[in-house]
């Protein structure tokens, strides 16, 4: 406030109500492969439901299956989960035009390649939303026309048509008034029939529809048809709109005419949906105007509706039976007249080419961490959940070698010491727990798995592979337990703080397991948690739990357990969040008794709720010396003393004469 020249009174506020904030620590990280949805962007989902709408369901496969049951796993615990699709080696969309190398990761790729049209000439009028061999199964069916729509008495028969045959011969050179979908009716006869497929080779005096009849138990020729009898045809999919395109409201204002357009998007095969030929989705009265717009005053442009409304395609170029250029764009105002061909056939176009890729290699799966989850000022973010670490080898065969998982384990490692706010939850490789019969293989196979990974009180190692149902393929899969143990963390948070401890019979409960690839014994779990590793066991009528609470860290400490490490995550985000208000202020008393007004309350809380047996904030001349401030430094120092979980204990029960009392042995126990 400037100092006043003249007498008045000024009004001055002083915010003292300063807190220390809510930090998330629940929300996961993953990276992984898909069938399905954007690459290279992070995605946030909180169900399974979520998950499948973005990625859609695992693949037929266990190796399809272990990176989405990971991101699942996490999911049923309660919390969010943020997931990164990776860009790995030959992975594509499926195209309309043939192009075999076409990648479109997201929204901003499709803008800066195809949006234009410009590349109409190799991906043609459509390419799939995203890439993956899932994108093989759709097909676009365009109508921009009346005629397209319906048209009376397109063709004669040619001879008479018997009863029970499933083709019908029409005057030569006719065939080509229809195209394979079309619903066609014979002059007299209310059945309606489906052309499946249509000669016109010349070979004969006449051309042949294969027809299959709709709604009836036979799908032949229900009832005979004369010769000449006339042949009418509707667009496969009419009975989806009201009635056929023609010239919008916008349109004819402007004197333009034939604008409207219906587009429809299908699963063809029946990948998709189970169910071939299911209509995926119906965009109706759209315009062929690139300045249209609809009653809400959003853009009409067909290629604007499907960029803004469809699940399934992008727009990527003019079809020439529509326009006469296959790269412009035209306006109403440019429209008028004959600026839009009069098609008399619906164009439909099959999308092949898309690829799946292969499994990602150490690099493209690290990398993906490194680049979304990197940062911790701009990803917030609690656990990065490594799921499989079977990579590619070059070929296209999967590998899962020692060497691939530990430098995905370590490079993660890398990234939660640098962010300090966030933990690794990782599981040895697939190969040595799965299929190994005997026991002491396994640990020593874990042992050796972990052997080499990086001391970390920001690791959580344990020794799980978990078999459990695919409801999606109707079948069991062996799959990473790491999802799982990051969702009982994020789950023990939920229930009660995460300077809890998550394992055991309280919080530890594993959910949806049907068996382990071990279930360590007594002494195996000894071997394996004096080497960091945390076992996950069945215990009869008690169920599957996470028993034990170590982190990576490999040196007698403090923060070799989980819970004092998340404690430490929790107090350093939460406090260093509130010490950014204190930035560019003067470091004098005021400034120092105000941030130690914010920290001690919430210290407070957290001791009272069993986070701290105590605590002292020191913030004051003693630490804030001359020579700091001339440093334009400030300096907090927090002591803090950690609870402790149980992890061993003892009971003892002592046997004692008839006449002593039990206050003269206390002291011998």
């Amino acid at each position: 406030m400037a100092f006043q020249v003249s007498p008045g009174v000024q009004v001055k506020e002083i915010d003292l109500t300063n807190v220390v904030p809510a930090v998330s620590s629940t929300t996961g990280a993953f990276a992984g492969t898909f069938q399905w949805g954007p690459v290279d962007e992070v995605v946030t989902v909180s169900d399974a439901k979520g998950l499948v709408d973005v990625f859609f369901q695992p693949a037929d496969s266990n190796a399809g299956a272990e990176d989405f049951f990971s991101a699942e796993s996490f999911l049923k615990y309660g919390s969010s989960l943020r997931v990164v699709r990776i860009n790995s080696t030959g992975l594509f969309n499926a195209n309309s035009g043939g192009d075999v190398d076409l990648l479109i990761k997201g929204d901003d790729d499709y803008v800066d390649t195809l949006r234009s049209g410009s590349s109409s000439g190799t991906a043609g009028q459509w390419t799939a939303r995203f890439a993956g061999a899932l994108g093989n199964s759709l097909k676009v069916s365009l109508c921009s026309t009346p005629n397209a729509y319906s048209q009376d008495n397109v063709a004669a028969v040619e001879g008479n048509q018997t009863a029970g045959v499933s083709s019908v011969t029409v005057t030569e050179g006719e065939g080509a008034n229809f195209i394979v979908g079309d619903i066609i009716t014979f002059a007299g006869h209310s059945t309606e029939y489906k052309v499946t497929a249509i000669d016109t080779s010349g070979s004969t005096d006449h051309d042949t529809l294969s027809i299959e009849a709709l709604n009836s138990p036979s799908k032949t020729l229900q009832e005979a048809v004369s010769d000449d009898g006339n042949v009418s045809r509707k667009w496969e999919y009419y009975a989806n709109f009201d009635k056929a395109p023609g010239t919008s409201a916008v349109a004819e204002l402007a004197g333009a005419i034939n604008d409207e357009v219906h587009v429809v998007v299908v699963d063809e095969d029946g990948t998709i949906s189970g169910t071939p030929g299911e209509i995926l989705e119906t965009h109706g009265f759209c315009s062929l105007a690139s300045d249209a717009k609809n009653a809400q005053g959003q853009s009409n442009y067909y290629r604007d509706v499907i960029a803004r409304d469809s699940q399934w395609v992008w727009w990527s170029g003019h079809s020439t039976d529509i326009y006469s250029s296959s790269g412009e764009h035209r306006t109403l105002g440019t429209a008028v007249g004959t600026a839009f061909t009069q098609p008399t056939l619906p164009v439909a176009n099959s999308l092949a080419n898309g690829a799946d890729g292969r499994s990602p290699t150490a690099g493209q799966k690290y990398g993906a961490y490194s680049d979304h989850f990197g940062d911790g000022e701009t990803s917030d973010v609690s656990f990065l959940i490594t799921g499989s670490t079977r990579t590619d080898n070059g070929s296209g065969t999967d590998q899962d070698i020692l060497a691939d998982h530990n430098t995905i384990v370590n490079q993660l490692i890398l990234i939660a010491e640098g962010r300090k706010d966030c933990m690794v939850i990782a599981s040895p490789r697939r190969a040595s727990v799965v299929g190994v019969a005997v026991e002491s293989t396994q640990v020593s196979n874990i042992l050796a798995d972990y052997n080499s990974v990086s001391s970390s009180s920001y690791a959580v190692l344990e020794s799980g592979w978990v078999y459990q149902y695919d409801r999606y393929n109707d079948k069991y899969c062996w799959i990473p337990g790491n999802g799982h143990t990051a969702g009982i963390m994020a789950r023990s948070d939920l229930l009660q703080d995460p300077w809890y401890s998550p394992a055991g019979f309280s919080r530890g409960q594993y959910l949806g397991i049907t068996k382990l690839a071990l279930n360590p014994q007594k002494g195996s779990r000894d071997d394996l948690y004096r080497a960091r590793v945390n076992p996950i066991c069945t215990f009869p009528g008690q169920g599957t739990v996470l028993f034990g609470d170590k982190t990576g860290l490999s040196t007698p400490s403090a923060f070799d357990r989980i819970n004092v490490r998340r404690l430490f995550i929790v107090l350093e985000k939460a406090i260093a969040t509130a010490a950014k208000a204190q930035l560019f202020e003067f470091n004098d008393a005021f400034t120092r008794a105000q941030f130690r007004a914010a920290v001690e309350p919430f210290l407070r809380d957290v001791k009272n709720r069993r986070g701290l047996v105590d605590f002292s904030v020191i913030c004051d001349e003693t630490n804030n010396t001359d020579s700091v401030i001339d440093r334009n430094e400030f300096v907090c120092s927090i002591f803090v003393k950690p609870a402790r979980s149980i992890n061993f204990i003892t009971l003892n029960f002592v046997a004692a004469r008839s006449g002593v009392e039990f206050e003269e042995i206390y002291g011998a126990v």
